[in-house]
C-alpha cells in the first residue's frame, strides 16, 4: 500500500510538472512574439506551480518593465523564488538587486551570498560580479588576489568584463600575487567552483 501511495505521489508530481512546463512553453512563445500580456499570464501559471524558469522570467519582466510596469520589488520576489530553487541566473539577479539596492535594502554581504551561489554553478556574470566585490572589500574582506581569481574564471567562461577587470586589478598586484591568484583560479576550477 505504501509503495502504491509513493508511486501515486510521484505520478501526480510528474503530471503537475508537465502542466507547469506547458504553461512555461506557452509563456515563452508569447514572450518571443512580443505578446507580453499572455507571456505574463502563462509564466504566472507555471510560476505558481513552482517552475523556477517561469519565476525567473517573471522577475526579468518586472525588472526590465517588459509588458508590465517596472517594479523592482516584484522582480525581487520572483527572482528569490527561482533563486531558492537553485536557478543560477536568478541567484545572480537577486545578488545584483542586493548589490545595487534595487527592490531591496542594499546589503553587500547578501549580494556576495547570492553571487557566490550562482558563481559556484559556473555562471560567468556572477563570477565577474563576485570579483568586483573584492577590490574594495564590499561584503567580503578586501583581497585583490580573490578579485583576480574570480575575474580570471569569469574571463575563461567568456565574460568580457571579467577579462578587462582581471587586467586592471593585475596592475595593482605584484607578479608573485598574480601567480598565486592564478593558482587559486586553477584550484577553484578543479573543485567545480566549490569552496573558493
Amino acid at each position: 500500500m505504501q509503495r502504491l501511495l509513493i508511486s501515486l505521489g510521484f505520478l501526480l508530481t510528474l503530471l503537475a510538472s508537465l502542466h507547469a512546463s506547458a504553461d512555461f512553453d506557452e509563456g515563452l512563445a508569447a514572450y518571443k512574439a512580443g505578446d507580453y500580456a499572455t507571456a505574463e499570464e502563462e509564466f504566472k501559471k507555471a510560476a505558481y506551480k513552482g517552475d523556477a524558469l517561469a519565476q525567473h522570467n517573471l522577475g526579468v519582466m518586472y525588472d526590465k518593465g517588459r509588458g508590465v510596469l517596472q517594479d523592482y520589488k516584484e522582480a525581487v520576489k520572483w527572482y528569490r523564488l527561482a533563486a531558492e530553487q537553485g536557478n543560477a541566473e536568478a541567484q545572480h539577479n537577486l545578488g545584483f538587486g542586493y548589490d545595487t539596492g534595487d527592490g531591496v535594502t542594499q546589503d553587500k554581504k547578501e549580494a556576495v551570498k547570492w553571487y557566490r551561489l550562482s558563481a559556484e554553478q559556473g555562471y560567468a556574470s556572477a563570477q565577474s560580479n563576485l570579483g568586483l566585490m573584492y577590490p574594495n572589500g564590499e561584503g567580503v574582506i578586501q583581497d585583490n588576489g580573490y578579485a583576480h581569481m574570480w575575474f580570471n574564471i569569469a574571463a575563461s567562461n567568456g565574460d568580457e568584463s571579467g577579462k578587462g577587470n582581471r587586467d586592471i586589478i593585475a596592475k595593482r598586484m605584484t607578479l608573485a600575487e598574480i601567480l598565486e591568484a592564478q593558482k587559486l583560479a586553477r584550484d577553484c576550477v578543479a573543485r567545480d567552483f566549490k569552496d573558493c
